[in-house]
């Protein structure tokens, strides 16, 4: 099986940390988004959709991380823990009820505030739009909110005392404004708490190691503004941003 990802990427980083925890094999494939890998003619013969996460299971090519989440757990469901992925109905769609909500919201916007507060400048050569950024930051405090109050409530996990992969998913969406800087658990006592978990349940060097390079964006600041790719996201600033 064949994984193609590049770790800056939340949805490729759930991919990578899910069958490292439970032990299922693959070849990792690094796709380089920021050099517009993603656009070459080898790769579109992989996927026309030219995104990340895609997974090559055999002949089976299959996009989209959370399908790709799922499509593990049941396929190794021998091996894997059934609290990743409950056989439980209820349980299950609880699971499912975060995947589903997720990638419009705290995946989303916590991307966006990456994207703004780090990406903007370096792409644009100027600052973003203070409006913009405000409204990306109070869209992620609301998404905050929600994670805390709705799917976590007082529990350990989001569906109970056991980890799944809608926690795997939440924590990896939760790296990005922090690899942008920005403190989003400051005065949140108990997603900081479930952080721990997760990180714990997840191993934490192979938690630091798939963050790595989120983590160490700003360092890599003058590499990235020689990245090929960023006259393609120049275009998508122009369009979303301006």
């Amino acid at each position: 099986m064949e994984l193609y990802l590049d770790l800056l990427s939340p949805p490729c980083r759930a991919v990578f940390l899910f069958p490292k925890v439970v032990g299922i094999p693959f070849e990792f494939k690094h796709v380089d988004l920021l050099s517009g890998q993603q656009h070459s003619e080898e790769f579109g013969k992989i996927s026309i959709v030219r995104k990340v996460p895609v997974m090559k299971d055999g002949s089976f090519i299959l996009t989209e991380s959370t399908a790709i989440l799922q499509y593990l757990a049941q396929k190794y469901s021998s091996s894997v823990a059934d609290h990743w992925y409950p056989a439980d109905l209820q349980q299950r769609a609880r699971v499912d009820e975060y995947l589903s909500w997720q990638h419009m919201n705290l995946r989303a916007h916590g991307t966006k505030v990456l994207l703004l507060k780090f990406m903007y400048p370096l792409v644009m050569d100027s600052e973003p739009p203070k409006e913009k950024v405000d409204a990306a930051v109070e869209d992620l405090n609301q998404s905050l909110k929600l994670l805390e109050e709705k799917f976590l409530q007082s529990k350990s996990f989001i569906i109970g005392e056991q980890i799944s992969l809608a926690d795997l998913v939440a924590i990896v969406a939760l790296m990005q404004p922090i690899g942008a800087g920005m403190d989003v658990l400051e005065g949140r006592p108990k997603l900081i708490a479930w952080r721990d978990r997760v990180e714990q349940a997840l191993g934490k060097e192979l938690f630091d190691e798939t963050h790595e390079k989120i983590m160490k964006i700003s360092s890599l600041k003058s590499t990235l503004t020689s990245k090929p790719g960023l006259a393609l996201m120049k275009e998508m600033f122009l369009k979303q941003f301006r």
